[in-house]
C-alpha cells in the first residue's frame, strides 16, 4: 500500500511504531497534490515548507517519546474560510485576496495541539455560497472520479484532496449541506455535528444560526479521530454549547444490535424522489444496517419542502445581513454567482426573518417528536449522482428541497459516506442521522457500514498517474 493511500487510523499506528516517518508522509502528500492538483484544483495555497517544519517538529517529539495520538504528524488541509495565523484567509473571492489572519482559528489551535500538520487552504465556494464559479481568482474544484463532474459544495477542496490522497483528512463548513454534498459526490465520509459542538472562532461566517465545523476524512473512523481533537465549548463563540466530553472514538462499532434505526422513505421517494440508482444502492445500505442486527422501521416527517424552505431562508437572510458592506460596497470584487444568491436575501423583512425562525422552532420540535423511539435515522443525500460541472446553474441549491435540510433546521448531527457507485463510476451516498449530540452514535454507525462493505477499496482514477491532465 502507497503511504499516501493511508487513513488516519493506519498512518497513525505507523507513526506511533515509527515505522512511518511524518517528514515521509508529509512529502508525499505534498508530491500528490504536485502531480495531481492542476487536474482538479483542490489546493488554493499549498503550504510546503511551512508543513514541512511542522512535520520535522512533530517527528522529533515522537522520537523523544512525545507522541500526542492519532492526529500527531498527520497532513490535513483547511477550507479556505477558516484562519491560520500569517495565512491569507480569501474564502476564494477577490475581496480578500490578501486577508492575512492574526491568529489561528479555534479549531485549528485544536489540530496543533494534537500534532497535526496543516499542509495547506484548500478550496470553497466563495464565501461557502458562490460555486462552481469561473470568474474567481482560483478556479473551482473538480470531481476526481471525472473531472467534468461537479464536486458539491461549498466544502470542496476537503473533498477532492482528501479523496486523491492529497491530504489525509480535512476540514469543512456545513450550513445547509456544504459538508454533505461534496463528500457524497467525491465519495468520501463527512460528518456535520451538533451545532455548537465545534468553535467556529476565526471562521468566515455565512449564518450564523445555522453554520457549523466538521471533518472530512476517507473514513468514518477518521472523522470521529478527528472530533475527538476538534469539539468542546468555546465562550468566543456565542453559538458554542456547554456539554459533558463525548466519546465519539468508541470501538463498540462491530454490530449495531439494539439500535432503533427510522428510515424516511418518503422524502426521497415521494416528497423529491431520487435517481434509480441512489434508491438502488440506499436500500442496499438499509438492508446491510439491518443485517448488523438495527431494528428497521419508516418513520414520516413533515415535508422535505417545508424544512427546506425554512432553512434556505434563514440562511440567505443571515448572509445578507453578514455580507450586506461587501454586496453593497464593492460587487465588483464579488463572483456572479455569489452575487446572484446572495441577493435574494434582501428582499425579505425582518418580519420574515421572525417567522421564519418561529417555523424553525416548530419544525425542530415536531422532528424530535417523530424521533422518540429511534437511534438514528437514515435517508438521502443527494437525488443523483454528481452531475456535469457545466450544467450547474446558479440557482442550483434553490431548485429543489434539499435533503440536507432537516438535520440543518433542527441543528442535528449528520453524516454522508458512500454506499456504491454509478454505472458512469460516479459515488452514491447514504445519509445517518440522529438527535442532537448523539453523534457518537451516527458515527457508530456509520463506523459499522463501512466495516461491513467493501467500497473505501475504491480510490477514484486520478489517484495514480492521469495522464489526461
Amino acid at each position: 500500500m502507497s503511504f499516501t493511500a493511508l487513513t488516519i487510523s493506519e498512518a497513525s499506528r505507523l507513526i506511533a511504531s515509527r515505522e512511518l516517518s511524518p517528514v515521509e508522509l508529509t512529502r508525499l502528500c505534498i508530491e500528490r497534490a504536485r502531480q495531481s492538483d492542476a487536474c482538479v484544483n483542490a489546493f488554493v495555497l499549498l503550504m510546503e515548507e511551512q508543513a514541512l517544519w511542522e512535520a520535522a517538529q512533530a517527528e522529533a517529539e515522537i522520537l523523544s517519546g512525545r507522541y500526542r495520538g492519532a492526529l500527531h504528524g498527520i497532513p490535513l488541509g483547511l477550507k479556505d474560510i477558516i484562519d491560520v495565523e500569517s495565512v491569507a484567509t480569501t474564502a476564494c473571492s477577490l475581496l480578500l485576496k490578501d486577508n492575512i489572519a492574526r491568529q489561528d482559528a479555534a479549531v485549528t489551535s485544536k489540530l496543533r495541539s494534537c500534532g497535526a500538520i496543516i499542509l495547506g487552504k484548500v478550496t470553497t465556494h466563495e464565501f461557502a455560497l458562490g460555486g462552481p464559479s469561473f470568474d474567481l481568482p482560483w478556479p473551482p474544484a473538480r470531481n476526481p472520479w471525472n473531472p467534468e463532474h461537479f464536486t458539491g459544495g461549498s466544502s470542496s477542496g476537503s473533498a477532492v484532496a482528501t479523496a486523491t490522497g492529497m491530504i489525509l483528512a480535512g476540514l469543512g463548513t456545513d450550513t445547509a449541506g456544504s459538508i454533505r454534498f461534496p463528500a457524497a459526490y467525491c465519495g468520501i465520509a463527512g460528518f456535520k455535528p451538533t451545532f455548537g459542538l465545534v468553535s467556529r472562532r476565526g471562521i468566515v461566517p455565512l449564518a450564523e444560526t445555522l453554520d457549523t465545523v466538521g471533518p472530512m476524512a476517507w473514513t468514518v473512523e477518521d472523522c470521529a479521530i478527528i472530533m475527538q481533537c476538534i469539539a468542546g465549548y468555546d465562550s468566543g463563540d456565542h453559538g458554542s454549547v456547554q456539554v459533558d466530553a463525548l466519546n465519539y472514538t468508541s470501538t463498540d462499532c462491530r454490530d449495531l444490535k439494539g439500535l432503533k434505526i427510522g428510515v424516511v422513505r418518503h422524502h426521497f421517494d415521494e416528497d423529491t424522489p431520487v435517481a434509480s440508482n441512489v434508491a438502488h444502492a440506499m436500500n442496499d445500505a438499509i438492508s446491510i444496517i439491518a443485517g448488523l442486527g438495527a431494528s428497521i422501521r419508516e418513520v414520516r416527517l413533515d415535508p422535505l419542502s417545508d424544512y427546506s424552505s425554512c432553512m434556505l431562508a434563514i440562511m440567505l437572510m443571515e448572509g445578507f445581513a453578514a455580507h450586506r458592506t461587501s454586496l453593497v460596497g464593492s460587487p465588483e470584487k464579488l463572483g456572479s454567482i455569489f452575487l446572484e444568491r446572495m441577493a435574494l436575501g434582501a428582499v425579505f423583512t425582518a418580519a420574515d426573518y421572525i417567522e421564519a425562525q418561529r417555523k424553525r422552532r416548530l419544525l425542530k420540535r415536531r422532528l424530535l417528536d417523530s424521533l422518540q423511539g429511534f437511534d438514528a435515522v437514515v435517508t438521502a443525500i443527494t437525488g443523483s449522482e454528481a452531475p456535469s460541472i457545466s450544467s450547474v446553474s446558479p440557482y442550483a441549491s434553490y431548485d429543489k428541497p434539499l435533503f440536507s435540510a432537516p438535520f440543518s433546521v433542527a441543528g442535528m448531527p449528520a453524516l454522508s459516506l458512500c454506499c456504491g457507485f454509478s454505472e458512469a463510476g460516479l459515488p452514491l451516498a447514504i445519509q445517518i442521522a440522529g438527535k442532537p449530540f448523539d453523534d457518537p452514535v451516527v458515527l457508530r454507525i456509520g463506523r459499522a457500514f463501512e466495516a461491513a462493505t467493501s467500497w473505501r477499496d475504491r480510490r477514484p482514477k486520478i489517484f495514480f498517474p492521469y495522464p489526461e491532465c
